[in-house]
């Protein structure tokens, strides 16, 4: 009777240690998960070389550049709404380093994209269109003055001229994508012609998908002969018709080229949103 009692004492203490192993090495490993899930690629005082696994000319002068990150599980780690610092050469040989928002988030693992309008006479321009993959790009990061929260605004309005969208596409995307966040989206997008909108197949499928929550409005200095958007620059109407009025509990966004922003913030000034109502990329 003792050998039976001290032989079932000895499971119960055998048990008991194993389901208290077991405990140890579940917590360590959701502990290691989640600290390496939680580490970005990224190094914000040091340049971090990304190689070029893609590239897709999506215009004369615009092209999606994807970049591999070091395992297929790997994130970027960029906060939502900020950006990365690029290094490259201009065609005088000297360096250059430009801001750019990529495309993609974190749920996008393995990989980061940057839509890039290359300019003629664009010193970092010069470098992408040089680019073939199999190159390397130096990337340091994050930047940016830009926080965001779910849930911090019911609704966001963005104007965005050019490359200005990619700012705006990244922080669309970011809340229509995550079901616990219920803000809205009301974006206005300049451009000089039609086949300057960059994104426009990926904005057109996220007002498809989420209607009523993401709004897309198209403003163009040249349109062509059948068109139902926007025509000339962004108007303090327009503003008035296509994004949220001035309340507590929204915010516009801008990003474009210098003499739009100023006119937006004059606009925007003007139909009676408090500098905390706005923030400028």
């Amino acid at each position: 009777m003792d050998l039976e009692f001290l032989q079932s004492m000895d499971v119960q203490i055998l048990a008991g240690v194993a389901v208290a192993v077991l405990a140890v090495v579940v917590t360590a490993a959701a502990f290691l998960f989640s600290s390496k899930k939680s580490k970005g690629c990224l190094d914000p005082e040091n340049f971090k070389e990304f190689k070029l696994v893609k590239r897709q000319q999506l215009s004369h002068n615009v092209a999606k550049f994807t970049f591999e990150l070091p395992t297929p599980t790997s994130v970027l780690g960029l906060p939502i709404g900020q950006h990365i610092s690029c290094r490259g050469m201009d065609s005088q040989g000297e360096e250059v380093i430009k801001p750019y928002t990529p495309t993609t988030l974190d749920s996008d693992v393995g990989y980061f994209e940057l839509v890039i309008k290359m300019y003629p006479q664009g010193r970092m321009s010069h470098h992408f269109r040089e680019m073939r993959v199999g190159d390397s790009l130096a990337v340091k990061g994050p930047k940016g003055r830009f926080k965001y929260q779910p849930g911090q605004v019911r609704a966001f309005g963005m104007i965005a001229g050019g490359s200005g969208i990619t700012p705006m596409f990244q922080v669309a995307r970011a809340i229509l994508e995550n079901p616990k966040d219920m803000t809205n989206v009301h974006l206005i997008y300049a451009n000089v012609t039609y086949d300057d909108i960059l994104l426009k197949d990926e904005l057109d499928s996220l007002a498809a998908k989420y209607p009523g929550r993401f709004n897309v409005y198209y403003v163009l200095n040249q349109p062509p002969e059948v068109w139902n958007g926007g025509v000339g620059f962004v108007s303090k109407e327009m503003i008035q018709t296509h994004c949220p009025a001035p309340a507590q509990d929204i915010q516009i966004l801008r990003c474009g080229p210098p003499p739009m922003n100023k006119a937006m913030a004059a606009h925007i000034e003007a139909l009676g949103y408090s500098p905390e109502m706005q923030f400028q990329f």
